[in-house]
């Protein structure tokens, strides 16, 4: 099976982007003939000397007139090695809450920056965000190389201006690349024009970075979404529990204990439209039948007796706040989805405002406004089965929901629970 990775762009305003994402789908042949035809018409009305490959992802009309990103594209391509999915997420301030969303699933960001500029507020806000979403593995991108003439020191300075910044921040692995996204060097091919760079090209390195040891293994988490009860004579004695494995692996004979409840049992069968399995990991969708006939319902979590999550009511977390129409303060109640959970909860505390650009935490501030991230604290009206953030992706986050509204309002990603007062 060919790996997956995901990856989100980041950069300022006209750090060339999607020129840079318009290349690797080019010169890696991700693009069909209809697609190259369109965006050379589209260059040619828009009076530009060259095929504006920038076009392949700012599909958004309203982004193409204006030559910005403002929304999340996702692409796809693939090459021999591995597939891969492109959140292109756009660089304002004011769609903080777009990159967190387009960011919060992938292995690998990539921020650019421009090689004449060199770092600016933005490429070490998205740096920053890359560091809260716990992505493992960040690129910094030194594009528009060649109007620098390919300096050495250029990029050397911008190199180790950003490593000084970035051992505030928790990055496992970071890499740098020159590029130049409009000429294609160093992005699908190892170019001439940097004999001095002994690194890989952009492509290359994502082909070859280690992701694999990047999921949780070791704690075994299965939400249950769906209770499978076919209503037939054939299958009267069928119980199935449907759902996407959050950690760990699982085998059938292993023993497990469901929560809330607290019954243990034992996995009898692991099943998916093809047939049984004998092992299954993280993302994977499948079904777990149990050896016993225990009550298992929606929002329940199965996991090892030996290796449980926290379960509790109190929850600390980390909110970035994406609704326009309000703030969140204090005693504002809303709906919060927790993996296949779902529960109403009240803001028991803002403990401070962080400063995306200067890590400033304001502790003075009393709530969240549009695109703003702080520390908030939760009750819930029944207890969530979840673990830290840094440990567990998928159990360490959730959404709020206005309930009035129906609408997304918030991602919170959990630091751990609330310590008693």
């Amino acid at each position: 099976m060919t790996e997956l990775l995901r990856f989100a762009t980041a950069g300022s305003v006209d750090d060339g982007k999607s020129t840079l994402i318009g290349r690797l789908l080019y010169d890696s042949k991700a693009i069909f003939e209809d697609q190259l035809e369109a965006v050379e018409r589209s260059s040619e009305a828009m009076g530009a000397e060259y095929v504006n490959l920038a076009l392949l992802t700012d599909g958004l009309r309203a982004e193409r007139e204006q030559g910005i990103t403002i929304d999340v594209a996702y692409r796809y391509f693939a090459t021999p090695r591995r597939k891969f999915i492109i959140a292109d997420t756009p660089g304002h301030i004011q769609y903080t809450r777009n990159m967190v969303t387009g960011a919060s699933t992938a292995d690998l960001a990539l921020v650019l920056v421009d090689a004449r500029k060199g770092l600016v507020e933005q490429s070490r806000r998205h740096a920053f965000l890359a560091s809260l979403l716990r992505i493992p593995h960040l690129v910094l991108c030194i594009n528009k190389m060649d109007l620098v003439d390919w300096s050495q020191d250029r990029f050397e300075e911008i190199k180790a201006e950003f490593r000084a910044f970035a051992t505030k921040l928790d990055i496992p692995d970071l890499a740098f690349v020159p590029v130049s996204a409009l000429m294609g060097d160093n992005v699908v091919t190892r170019s001439d024009n940097t004999p001095w760079y002994e690194g890989a090209s952009l492509l290359h390195h994502l082909e070859q970075v280690h992701i694999a040891s990047d999921r949780n293994l070791i704690d075994v988490r299965f939400p249950v979404q769906y209770v499978i009860r076919p209503h037939s004579d054939e299958f009267h004695d069928y119980r199935g529990y449907a759902g996407t494995v959050a950690g760990g692996v699982m085998k059938p004979g292993d023993e497990v204990v469901v929560l809330p409840s607290g019954f243990t049992s034992t996995i009898a069968a692991i099943e998916t439209m093809d047939g049984q399995l004998a092992e299954v990991t993280t993302d994977q969708s499948v079904t777990v039948r149990l050896t016993d006939e225990i009550d298992v319902s929606r929002g329940d979590m199965i996991c090892r007796p030996g290796n449980q999550p926290h379960v509790g009511q109190d929850v600390d977390a980390m909110i970035c706040w994406m609704d326009e129409t309000r703030s969140l303060g204090v005693r504002d109640k809303l709906v919060i989805k927790h993996t296949t959970r779902t529960a109403k909860a009240l803001v028991k505390n803002v403990q401070y405002r962080l400063d995306i650009n200067t890590l400033h935490r304001d502790e003075a501030a009393g709530a969240l406004a549009l695109n703003e991230i702080g520390r908030v604290q939760f009750r819930t009206t029944q207890p969530l089965f979840f673990d830290e953030y840094r440990r567990n992706r998928t159990t360490g986050s959730f959404i709020l929901i206005d309930e009035a509204a129906n609408t997304t309002v918030g991602a919170g990603m959990i630091l751990g629970p609330t310590a008693p007062a």
